[in-house]
């Protein structure tokens, strides 16, 4: 594994590859993040089209992203993921009707929250995008700050 730091208008991102694959999006004091250690060695280099296409979306230029992405979790928490990158760029949804559109047992949302909170491709697998039952902000990783940022400039708010 190898990691590249860029910055962004929510502060310095640390992309993480498995190889050619991006295994992470972390921001500064992201809540779940492992270690700095175990990504390996760090080569500003590695992942130059997740950086390119990082950049796109903060200047507006980009609602979707198409990097090579590397899971690394429990099946239920890859499942979870792999249904939020299919949460369209400037909406939201709940953890119920996430859980509901998984299929899900009534109740689930919790489960799904906390696969959410746990998802290591920040941004690139928008977590940002799911809000609490009433539409309020609830947990982010990056914290609820960044949340509400991203979700602003996904809502055509210019902020950066």
């Amino acid at each position: 594994m190898t990691y590249a730091v860029m910055d962004s208008p929510i502060g310095p991102l640390t992309l993480v590859a498995a190889g050619n694959e991006l295994a992470g999006v972390y921001m500064e004091q992201h809540r779940h993040r492992p270690p700095m250690e175990t990504f390996g060695s760090r080569d500003d280099s590695v992942l130059p089209a997740v950086a390119d296409q990082l950049t796109e979306y903060f200047e507006h230029g980009r609602t979707t992203f198409d990097v090579p992405i590397h899971f690394a979790g429990t099946p239920f928490q890859q499942r979870v993921w792999t249904a939020l990158r299919d949460i369209p760029y400037g909406d939201t949804t709940t953890y119920g009707e996430l859980a509901q559109t998984l299929g899900l047992v009534p109740g689930a949302s919790r489960a799904v929250g906390l696969a959410n909170g746990k998802n290591p491709i920040s941004i690139i697998v928008p977590c940002h995008r799911v809000v609490g039952s009433t539409g309020s902000l609830t947990g982010y990783g990056g914290g609820l700050e960044r949340k509400q940022a991203l979700l602003d400039h996904e809502r055509g708010n210019v902020l950066f």
